[in-house]
């Protein structure tokens, strides 16, 4: 996430006939007069159809939040992983790749993709999931990402935390509290970060991002997020509850992800930093986008004085949490 609040500029005026025709030159083909807008708050998304009736979804980068290079290389990533047969939804080629640029906007296009979101999973898919992350990360571990963030404490949660000071986000007499326990968090948690492996990832692999499709395997959506990270950010949004709630869940993503892959299960032990650490980066992410009117339409209650109290309370509870964690598990299975 670009830091700088006023880096995002506006979308160009984005009309049917203007995305049509947009399509339609980069891949030479003739779509029908169908153009349908896709829920999307940060990207504007759009689904076409073609004259033979092939879906299509064609997507417009926000300008100002990721540069071309960094989603140049989150589009090599996606189709790496296809190379290897890994079951993505990857950029289709167009005229000069897999980016296209449109009135400085830069702009994707992806076959459409049916399927469902499932916000449970059974034994057998727990499995098929450990399976897939196992292929995706082997992939992921053979180079860095060199456009990408690498996620860390002292690196991108207190570049956030730094954002959020900056602006008068919160209500002034809340600040002290809320930087007080940012600062202790990550004076925390940063340790438990040494030495572990950090490899390409998706990044932000929640059930919302992996389509399931009956009879077929799971598929990996939007990596727009895309990070440099330790390979437990990949899964542990997807275990139902806290770490000490999940064990069951837990073991069968294992069982099926070493397959193709051995797992540090010291990174075991990162699962609950990463949710606080995630509650920074939704609140600065926020932040960001609250100079756009539709967001402060769309989210009345953010910024408001209880918002920051809750906020802060979830942060106070997920350290002390933390602190109440073992602090090193080694690869000992009964970590878990």
């Amino acid at each position: 996430m670009n830091s700088d609040r006023h880096a995002q500029a506006a979308f160009p005026v984005l009309t049917p006939d203007t995305v049509i025709t947009l399509a339609e030159q980069q891949l030479d083909l003739r779509c029908q007069a169908i153009c349908r807008q896709l829920n999307s708050y940060i990207n504007r998304v759009f689904e076409l159809e073609t004259e033979e009736g092939q879906g299509l979804v064609i997507k417009f980068y926000r300008p100002g939040r990721w540069s071309q290079q960094a989603i140049e290389e989150a589009d090599r990533f996606i189709l790496e992983l296809q190379e290897h047969e890994i079951p993505v939804v990857a950029p289709l080629l167009m005229k000069d790749g897999s980016l296209a640029t449109h009135e400085n906007t830069l702009f994707s296009i992806f076959p459409r993709m049916g399927g469902r979101f499932l916000d449970e999973f059974s034994d057998e898919q727990w499995l098929e999931i450990g399976r897939l992350l196992g292929r995706m990360h082997r992939v992921g571990a053979t180079q860095q990402a060199d456009n990408r963030n690498t996620l860390h404490p002292q690196r991108t949660t207190a570049d956030q935390v730094e954002f959020l000071g900056r602006g008068d986000f919160m209500p002034p007499h809340l600040q002290k509290r809320f930087h007080a326990i940012c600062s202790d968090l990550i004076e925390l948690i940063a340790p438990m970060f040494a030495d572990m492996e950090t490899i390409r990832l998706h990044g932000d692999c929640h059930f919302a991002n992996m389509i399931h499709r009956p009879d077929e395997s799971f598929f990996l959506i939007d990596f727009d997020d895309m990070i440099n990270g330790p390979p437990i950010q990949d899964v542990w949004m997807l275990f139902p509850s806290y770490r000490r709630d999940s064990l069951p869940e837990i073991e069968l993503f294992l069982e099926g992800y070493e397959t193709f892959r051995s797992f540090d299960r010291r990174s075991l032990q990162l699962i609950e930093p990463l949710r606080a650490m995630r509650y920074i980066h939704y609140a600065a992410w926020c932040a960001q986008q609250s100079l756009d009117p539709g967001f402060a339409a769309q989210n009345p209650e953010w910024g408001t004085e209880l918002y920051w109290q809750e906020e802060i309370n979830d942060l106070a509870s997920q350290l002390e949490r933390i602190r109440q964690e073992p602090t090193s598990a080694g690869n000992n299975p009964m970590y878990l």
